[in-house]
């Protein structure tokens, strides 16, 4: 079985597990996307365009750290740390963006429409969007909008438009559904940018194929093949490409880290594989938290970046046939982690990012000291400074509320 033909395909089928359940307006426009990636994917031209702005504008290659405080903390396995934290806009996002953001120029597109959570995808977006001259569109919750205010405002220094929704439970889920209402009124001169591989065909094989590169750089500089890759997972942005590169190495165990808050109990956190819900939502047929109406239910993070209802249909479809294992991470583990990895090898993981670490730190004492667990780090961390600092420093809020009196 070839797995890394079937994540990438355009007939977008993973199994039972699929997509591309669109408004009829919009098929031709899913239509025009779908062709030109992939055409786009073999043209040396844009291939040439691409690695370009990958080497000189995202400053890749993104070091493969050996963590060797934390390995022998941990007295077993080799830890290694590939951190995406050190590119431009300081997360991963930027991959998928720069290489949308190139279609959508080869379209003829003037304008990216699209939603955030977290705001690392729309800070990396919005970047992009300055670069190549494109007007920058961007759909926040307002919960996130205020959470992410420092990536917020970022992006309004790039020129972008940042709308904050407030309709519903005013998170990404909400942010999705008013970008989407965007598209339909807009899509001529408009270009829907997804960050993740969830929603309609080709959206899920394209945004794998933009991402492969940080692991295509992991099997240069280690050499040898990992034992073990561990990754958060929110929709599955954050572990579908640590992951293509190795799908058909089948010695290599893969492991996904999913946000189960407090504690797992089907109404408070955001482990979809904790209650397997087949679904159709946003346009794709997956996995999604429901309620006993099967309605998509509120999910709870600390992170907001892992904080979805559903997740990818490659990821249901990987799961099924048992070539990834599960596990979840809940927030005051995670905060641990945060402080453990800082503590070790000087690296503040974002919070997604951290997730992982919490189950690298539990598997690595089990093993042998001649494997090898890689952890992929997302991104950085100051995203997460109004979230994590009030519950680690008892000193910041008294801070805030004397600079505030200070300058107001």
């Amino acid at each position: 079985m070839n797995l890394k033909k079937i994540i990438i395909n355009k007939t977008w089928y993973f199994w039972e597990y699929w997509g591309r359940f669109v408004p009829e307006p919009l098929v031709p426009v899913m239509d025009e996307i779908r062709d030109a990636f992939f055409k786009l994917k073999d043209d040396k031209k844009f291939l040439a365009e691409l690695h370009d702005l990958y080497k000189n504008y995202v400053w890749r290659l993104s070091p493969l750290i050996f963590a060797k405080n934390l390995t022998e903390k941990l007295w077993w396995a080799k830890i290694f740390l590939k951190n995406e934290g050190v590119n431009h806009t300081w997360a991963h996002k930027i991959n998928h963006c720069v290489g949308q953001a190139l279609i959508a120029k080869y379209l003829w597109k003037k304008r990216i429409i699209a939603e955030t959570g977290a705001g690392q995808h729309w800070l990396a977006t919005s970047a992009i969007c300055a670069k190549l001259n494109l007007e920058c569109v961007i759909y926040m919750g307002k919960k996130d909008y205020d959470r992410q205010r420092p990536n917020v405002y970022m992006m309004e220094l790039a020129w972008a438009k940042v709308i904050p929704v407030m309709e519903w439970n005013m998170t990404l889920r909400d942010a999705v559904n008013a970008a989407l209402k965007d598209l339909l009124n807009n899509s001529e001169d408009s270009y829907y940018l997804l960050w993740t591989a969830c929603g309609p065909n080709p959206y899920p094989s394209m945004n794998v194929f933009f991402q492969k590169i940080i692991w295509e750089e992991v099997r240069e500089q280690l050499e040898v093949n990992p034992d073990y890759l561990v990754a958060c997972v929110g929709w599955w942005s954050n572990a579908q490409w640590l992951f293509y590169e190795f799908l058909d190495d089948e010695n290599v165990k893969l492991i996904w880290v999913e946000a189960g808050w407090e504690w797992i109990i089907k109404w408070k956190h955001a482990a979809r594989f904790q209650q397997k819900q087949v679904g159709v939502v946003e346009w794709f047929k997956s996995l999604f938290l429901q309620n006993k109406d099967w309605q998509v239910q509120d999910t709870s993070s600390i992170s907001a970046g892992l904080d979805y209802s559903w997740v990818s249909p490659q990821l249901t479809y990987l799961e099924e046939i048992w070539r990834l294992e599960m596990k979840y991470a809940l927030d005051s583990e995670v905060l641990e982690a945060v402080k453990i990895l800082m503590q070790t090898e000087g690296i503040l993981p974002a919070l997604e990012s951290a997730h992982a670490v919490v189950e690298a730190m539990k598997l690595a004492p089990t093993l042998d000291k001649d494997k090898i667990i890689v952890i992929w780090i997302s991104g950085r961390w100051d995203k997460d400074l109004f979230i994590t600092a009030p519950k680690l420093d008892e000193k910041f809020i008294p801070f805030l509320k004397d600079y505030i009196k200070k300058h107001d």
